[in-house]
């Protein structure tokens, strides 16, 4: 009966689990979209019409947003965006971050970096010989880098789990990395679960079921 129960135990909190942990995640970014501007919103609406629903931090989050897709998708737009940066970067410390967090972005969101190389995942031979592990190519290596080596560089960040946007940036001559067919979303996958998820088998074991 013991044995039983322990089998019923482990296979409700295999199922379980999941569904708890991702609810969780989905929450926790839900209050942090809304606190970017209902910390703000709601002392005012609350002031000012003595109410406030919950969301609409959310809802003028993905209004700005979109609105920003719109402006810089003309060129008046793109005008002001470069204005903007520039002003930004020329503020002491804000000029230091801003560049490091917009690269992220771009890697995330975008198929292409700056220069026109593809965001790639790749596997490089890490920490030694004979082992493989993931990394995403993020840019060709400064030219000094690559002139001093002798080789033609690029970095690859190699992603540390549970969190993909940390690790260690390795500058690898490019003839030593191996591109894969795998997107960034399915890489990042792999290494949130550490390992666990096959995001190619979870694909054809939903087509086939």
């Amino acid at each position: 009966m013991l044995r039983r129960l322990k089998k019923y135990f482990f296979s409700g909190l295999a199922v379980f689990l999941p569904f708890i942990l991702t609810i969780n995640v989905c929450v926790w970014f839900l209050n942090f979209s809304e606190s970017i501007f209902g910390k703000y919103l709601k002392p005012f609406l609350m002031d000012k019409y003595e109410f406030y629903i919950w969301g609409l931090g959310i809802l003028v989050l993905v209004m700005l947003i979109l609105f920003s897709g719109f402006i810089v998708a003309n060129y008046f737009g793109r005008s002001i965006h470069r204005m903007t940066e520039s002003l930004m970067m020329r503020i002491p410390v804000m000029g230091s971050i801003y560049p490091a967090f917009k690269e992220i972005a771009r890697f995330i969101f975008k198929e292409e970096d700056a220069a026109g190389l593809p965001q790639q995942v790749v596997l490089v031979e890490w920490p030694r010989a004979g082992i493989y592990t993931i990394g995403f190519l993020t840019n060709r290596s400064s030219k000094v880098i690559s002139d001093a080596v002798g080789k033609d560089m690029v970095n690859v960040l190699i992603p540390t789990v549970p969190n993909p946007l940390s690790g260690f940036i390795m500058m690898i001559p490019r003839a030593d990395v191996i591109t894969i067919k795998m997107t960034v979303e399915e890489a990042i996958k792999i290494v949130v679960s550490g390992g666990v998820v096959d995001p190619h088998a979870f694909v054809v074991n939903e087509t086939t079921s």
